[in-house]
């Protein structure tokens, strides 16, 4: 009977200690979770980072996404007053043009109406700001400083004041009074001269005034037609570029499609060699899919940054490094799909007396033609978007414009536009390798 009870006994033992392992690790894994997030609590500084933070930084490029800022400055040194949007030379004012809440009285002087009842006054080298519940604020500019008068003893948040520089800040627009200049900005929602620029004889005319010279048969500009004149001056708009712009969005595709279309013609002979059932020698095997391992083990960054030494910047050097990194992905998937491919059909094919490569050509190649395509497809996509970073390295592509709209820092409405675009172009291409591969999935079944 002893005997009889022993085995029990033990696979009740076994059973415990089992529960007891497990229950031992069940309440590890808490502990263990608490532990790593404790140290990525401390290792990235989070209690620092509200002392990091610059959220009146944010506020203001957070603005100037969706807005735009008119710049009305006087030189305080050699005097005169320059109207611009966004401080632009292609957005400045000509002579005798002016916003309609500037009233300039002579060369030296203006008088800007700001938004909620705030109003400033240029004269000479002499700026008044009267903000409504807090009073006037004036700054004098001189050769010694800037002299400045406030409502209170003590200058509110809003206000950055030193010897030679004052910075006023509120809802309504901004002041910067230095020995050399004073600039008032004035923020308006929108993107201003984002179809025609100030000098073109369209600006300021309504949708519907447009429609009516495009009908009409008065010519605004001599030669032309209302409608190519109208459609010439947006292509050729000096401040938002839009002929560049749109050539940029062509070479970021392009480099997207060249880099991902050679990786797939280059990785499908060199995945035969990696494939066991293709290749038995085991030396060329593996020699083939360290290859591939290399490739695809270097980031498409870091192929850009070598290739840019090699080849020097452009389009081509960020097709290139695309190429190299999706021929090692492609390889490794080119020949995972080979390996599992049906030589029922491969002997078909043999028996009808194909040669190899016939054989591979309609008898390996229809097998494996639906996981390439998904895959080519899905990479192409994905490409689109590393094409805009490599190409604010290689210099070529959407990616240079809005690198070089981030690195000047002053008109992030633009940076709102490149964005836009290329969130449009990501969502056509997504669109499209949708549409190829429903239409490809229902081929495959008809037949």
């Amino acid at each position: 009977m002893a005997m009889t009870d022993a085995p029990i006994v033990q696979r009740h033992d076994a059973a415990l200690a089992l529960f007891t392992r497990k229950r031992i690790i069940a309440g590890a894994v808490p502990v263990i979770v608490l532990a790593y997030f404790a140290y990525i609590f401390f290792a990235f500084d989070i209690p620092g980072l509200s002392e990091r933070a610059r959220l009146d930084n944010a506020r203001v490029l957070v603005a100037d996404s969706y807005s735009y800022k008119t710049h009305v400055t006087r030189d305080n040194r050699t005097g005169g007053i320059i109207m611009a949007v966004e401080g632009s030379a292609k957005g400045t004012y000509p002579e005798g043009m002016a916003p309609d809440w500037v009233i300039q009285p002579d060369d030296d002087s203006a008088r800007i109406a700001l938004p909620q009842g705030h109003e400033v006054l240029i004269d000479g080298d002499t700026m008044r700001y009267d903000v409504p519940g807090y009073g006037p604020i004036t700054a004098t500019a001189s050769r010694q400083g800037i002299d400045l008068s406030l409502p209170t003893d003590q200058a509110p948040d809003w206000i950055s004041a030193s010897k030679t520089r004052v910075n006023i800040t509120t809802k309504a627009g901004r002041v910067t009074v230095t020995k050399a200049r004073t600039e008032v900005m004035r923020y308006a929602l929108g993107w201003e001269l984002f179809w025609f620029t100030l000098d073109s004889p369209f600006h300021g005319k309504s949708l519907g005034e447009l429609a009516a010279l495009v009908v009409s048969g008065d010519r605004v500009v001599s030669g032309q037609s209302n409608l190519a004149a109208i459609a010439g001056d947006v292509w050729n708009n000096e401040m938002w570029r839009h002929k560049d712009v749109i050539w940029a969005l062509f070479e970021t595709l392009l480099m997207a499609f060249l880099g991902t279309m050679g990786a797939a013609m280059v990785a499908l002979p060199l995945a035969f060699m990696a494939a066991r059932n293709f290749t038995p020698l085991m030396v060329v095997r593996q020699a083939f899919r360290r290859l591939f391992d290399l490739l695809r083990g270097v980031d498409a960054l870091i192929w850009t940054i070598v290739l840019s030494r090699a080849f020097g910047p452009g389009p081509l050097t960020g097709s290139l490094a695309i190429l190299l990194t999706d021929t090692g992905s492609f390889g490794k998937m080119f020949s995972e799909a080979l390996e599992n491919v049906d030589p029922r059909e491969i002997d078909g094919v043999q028996s009808t007396g194909a040669k190899p490569l016939q054989r591979y050509r309609f008898g390996v190649i229809p097998q494996i033609t639906p996981i390439l395509l998904s895959q080519v497809l899905y990479y192409l996509e994905s490409n689109t978007r590393s094409a805009t970073i490599i190409g604010a390295i290689t210099g070529g592509g959407i990616g240079l414009l809005l690198t070089q709209a981030i690195i000047t820092q002053q008109d992030w409405e633009k940076v709102s536009y490149y964005i836009v675009l290329i969130v449009m172009l990501v969502v056509f291409m997504d669109w499209l390798s949708g549409m190829i591969r429903r239409r490809l999935i229902r081929a495959g079944d008809a037949g």
